[in-house]
């Protein structure tokens, strides 16, 4: 890696851990630059701005999730189950970070990011884990009567409505408060009551298991 990479890594990687302690609105480009011990004209020779920073962190993020799932997908050597639960655990863990207020600060500041987080989700969830499913019918092991559209399109549609503030803020706030969950334990709770009934009861218990 050259200094040049180093450097630009290390403030993508300060950048984003501030974007997600303080929101993309609270944070300045003086708050990296002190956080990187940094001056700011330094800073601004590697980006021009905070929403270049935003967007390149989140470009990081999308490559690094991409290739773990790959990777995983092309692993012939663990099973469905396996799979399925690493798959999701992947996405949480990556995903999960980014809480309902960055959420709502990049839809009502840096809306082509938000669009582009958007689509990446829905495109993971179509290209990636709707193959994924193929494979769980094909082995037997998801149950042959429901639509495997309908699982993809239930499961993308649950994950970004319920990380989407806008969408949670239709609904009285008792409700609301009553969830109390966050966004890590929101991936749980949908994984735990979608998946938990498109298995077969075999694949149920491996699941569980593994």
């Amino acid at each position: 890696m050259s200094k040049k990479t180093d450097i630009e890594s290390k403030i993508l990687d300060v950048s984003y851990k501030l974007f997600l302690k303080q929101g993309y609105k609270n944070t300045t480009m003086d708050d990296i630059s002190q956080e990187l011990a940094m001056s700011k004209k330094t800073l601004y020779k590697y980006f021009p701005g905070k929403l270049e920073l935003l967007a390149a962190s989140f470009e990081l993020l999308k490559n690094k999730l991409s290739i773990k799932v790959e990777s995983l997908f092309k692993n012939r050597h663990i099973s469905f189950t396996a799979k399925l639960k690493s798959f999701l655990s992947i996405v949480a863990a990556d995903l999960a970070p980014i809480n309902p207020e960055l959420l709502e600060d990049l839809r009502d500041h840096a809306p082509e990011i938000w669009i582009g987080l958007q689509d990446y989700v829905r495109d993971s969830a179509y290209l990636r884990f709707q193959k994924l499913i193929e494979e769980g019918i094909e082995k037997g092991q998801v149950a042959p009567n429901i639509n495997k559209t309908m699982i993809v399109l239930v499961y993308a549609s649950a994950i970004q409505s319920l990380i989407d503030p806008k969408f949670l803020a239709q609904f009285p706030l008792e409700m609301r408060e009553r969830m109390n969950l966050n966004t890590s334990e929101i991936f749980d709770q949908t994984i735990q009551i979608i998946y938990q009934g498109i298995l077969t009861e075999e694949a149920r218990e491996e699941f569980q298991r593994s």
